[in-house]
């Protein structure tokens, strides 16, 4: 059986999974993953459970118990003046954090993936997971905030042991991580996926349109990131609320429906895949 096999569809079907990153970190994203699934084309969220927004996420989660969701497991402040750490102390992680005891940037992968201990990073996750199973919440999958696949190999098995345990999928999408999940008949994607900051804001909504229109046969991800864009956001978000804005406009456009509609595309979750993947 191929992957849309697997996931309950035709062989032949184009299959997208339509993820929404970065739920709870500041309010205008909020605002935007929720109309983007209850009004757009989007199917479900993560949840970065650290972030000054999240206990307002997991309100909107619990009151729409019909969202499917993950957790977007966060080690980076993406933000300069509004800020969040860890949910473990700080004494407990410190490898984890920078030299003024903050977590790192996105920019500075490369020195946390260094300097990070397997243990702290567990740690830090098992919080983030138990934080959302205390809400009463049940999340769908795992996946990781500004790290492919956990960013190193240990921290990816981890990551697996921990879904394992409560039983949940993980977003999987380089190699060679990609080939081996695949072999035991694991549902990954079969094509690239995409990440919506990597597009350019110019033409950016024709740019979409395509890449709608050319979803191959197989399964296709992409993580997007919508938000409201409003004066806070502006404020927050420098760098990043034009992507957000743009990402909205087109999730909740009558052309992305339209899309979806004439070239017959199933645009889905991790629910199905979630009951594949290895439980407790």
């Amino acid at each position: 059986m191929n992957v849309t096999e697997l996931l309950g569809f035709p062989a032949d079907a184009r299959l997208l999974i339509l993820n929404l990153d970065d739920f709870g970190m500041y309010p205008a994203i909020n605002a935007a993953v929720v109309r983007s699934i209850e009004d757009g084309i989007a199917t479900s969220c993560s949840l970065m459970v650290p972030c000054p927004a999240a206990p307002a996420a997991i309100c909107l989660l619990r009151d729409r118990p019909e969202i499917p969701f993950g957790i977007h497991l966060t080690l980076f402040c993406d933000t300069t003046d509004y800020r969040w750490g860890p949910l473990s102390a700080a004494e407990k992680v410190p490898s984890l954090l920078d030299k003024t005891g903050a977590l790192f940037t996105p920019k500075e992968v490369p020195t946390l993936l260094a300097q990070a201990h397997l243990d702290e990073v567990e740690l830090e996750f098992r919080a983030q997971i138990r934080a959302v199973v205390d809400a009463g919440l049940t999340p769908t999958h795992l996946d990781w905030h500004c790290l492919a696949d956990g960013g190193r190999t240990d921290i990816l098995e981890m990551t697996v042991s921990l879904a394992a345990e409560y039983g949940l999928a993980v977003r999987i999408w380089l190699e060679p991580a990609l080939g081996r999940f695949r072999e035991q008949g694991l549902p990954v994607v079969d094509h690239d996926f995409l990440d919506s900051f990597s597009l350019d804001l110019d033409g950016k909504a024709d740019r979409y349109a395509r890449l709608l229109r050319e979803v191959p046969r197989g399964l296709t991800e992409w993580a997007v990131h919508p938000g409201m864009g409003d004066a806070q956001a502006q404020a927050i978000d420098p760098g990043g609320w034009r992507v957000r804005r743009t990402d909205y406009e087109f999730l909740i456009s009558s052309l992305a429906r339209e899309i979806l509609q004439e070239e017959e595309i199933f645009v889905t979750d991790y629910r199905a895949a979630q009951r594949i993947w290895p439980g407790p």
